[in-house]
């Protein structure tokens, strides 16, 4: 079983009577909270306000050969997450996950980065090109997975396993990055860790987070939980994406009763993905039909299969670059309200005045994005 670390009741005592229940949370439903779980934040629950009006289709066509001329005029690139909105696709130059993106900023013979996503996205750009001017259409465009851990909260942590070493999902602050040793992705998390007991020895113990699904999987993957005494050396932090952990085991066996032929292709922060696993254990499910893949092994899949019908486990807005990569492929959204609030803050006219106006800068400290990278740099030179 793996360790949770569990924050103290005073860090976010409004937690203690209700928590954003991760069976409902895509509802809004609140459902009470164990007295043993604390959050480090308070997670954020769709609301009618949250979803941007659609904009007219000739403002489109517009605002993009504006945005187009913009980004020529300040030798810019633009890139855009999978989340976003079609039409933010549409105008981007490179389209991917957090990671991919901020390679491709690294690459790019470009001055500007105009980055189409969350904040520690566009941190993450500016730790690998310092050099570069990097844009966010919108400041407040946060992650609830990001914010489920502090620089302080690690270091806290840090204290109580002195010796121990730190893996971090990518999608954190760079203020948490700098604390860590290695960073890791959904698609090479089990490689970083093997990677750990391989050079430090398969007695290391192991800080992981700050998402549990995430570490759950791979303490399935690794074997840790068959276990036990190893299992006690690898320590999870409490943390989730609201909008992944409000998919839930219930959406895994509506869908598979309504598409029996689909297979499903998860990533691994969902709250599906262990009973995802348990399925598969029990024989209910084919193990060749059952996919744990990062949002660009998703789109890698769907392209060598084009005729498959697909269960979509990951935030809706995926759907459509898959869609455009493999226009003949059956995609199925495992949740309907897997919908991520802050990356649909980025807008056109959004994107339009950043890069008009030159404005929402984000830029790292030399000095802490130089520890930043430290972690970064160790993770993908293990692949």
């Amino acid at each position: 079983m793996l360790t949770r670390f569990n924050l103290k009741p005073n860090v976010f005592v409004k937690n203690l009577c209700v928590h954003l229940g991760r069976a409902g949370r895509a509802a809004g439903a609140l459902v009470p909270l164990p007295y043993n779980r604390f959050m480090a934040t308070e997670l954020p629950v769709l609301q009618a306000s949250d979803v941007p009006p659609p904009l007219d289709p000739e403002l489109i066509k517009e605002l993009s050969v504006e945005i187009r001329e913009l980004a020529a005029e300040r030798n810019a690139i633009i890139l855009a997450h999978n989340y976003e909105l079609p039409e933010v696709q549409d105008v981007a130059d490179y389209i991917g996950d957090s990671l991919g993106l901020s390679r491709e900023a690294e690459k790019a013979d470009a001055e500007v980065v105009e980055f189409c996503g969350v904040h520690f996205m566009a941190e993450t750009a500016s730790i690998l090109s310092p050099e570069k001017r990097v844009l966010i259409p919108d400041l407040g465009a946060g992650c609830s997975l990001s914010d489920s851990i502090t620089a302080d909260q690690l270091r806290e942590w840090k204290a109580k396993f002195p010796g121990a070493m730190v893996v971090m999902y990518v999608n954190t602050s760079a203020e948490v990055k700098a604390e860590t040793d290695y960073c890791c992705t959904s698609s090479n998390a089990i490689k970083v860790v093997q990677h750990i007991w391989a050079e430090h020895g398969e007695d290391t113990e192991i800080l992981f987070g700050p998402d549990m699904w995430l570490g759950a999987f791979v303490e399935r993957a690794t074997g840790l939980k068959d276990d036990p005494e190893r299992a006690a050396r690898f320590h999870v932090w409490d943390g989730e994406c609201h909008v992944h952990a409000g998919i839930r085991p219930d959406d895994i066996a509506r869908t598979r009763a309504e598409n029996p032929e689909a297979e499903f292709l998860i990533h691994p922060e969902c709250g599906c993905s262990t009973q995802a696993m348990e399925y598969v254990a029990n024989g209910d499910i084919d193990p060749e039909g059952v996919h744990m893949l990062s949002t660009s092994g998703m789109i890698e899949h769907v392209r060598e299969n084009p005729e498959g019908e697909y269960i979509v486990a990951t935030e809706n807005g995926m759907l459509y670059p898959m869609r455009q990569a493999v226009p003949g492929a059956k995609l199925i959204e495992a949740n309907r309200m897997a919908y991520c609030k802050f990356m649909k803050m980025i807008t056109l006219p959004k994107l339009r005045d950043s890069l008009r106006d030159m404005k929402f800068e984000v830029k790292v400290d030399e000095a802490l994005a130089e520890k930043a990278r430290l972690p970064i740099e160790r993770m993908v030179s293990i692949g």
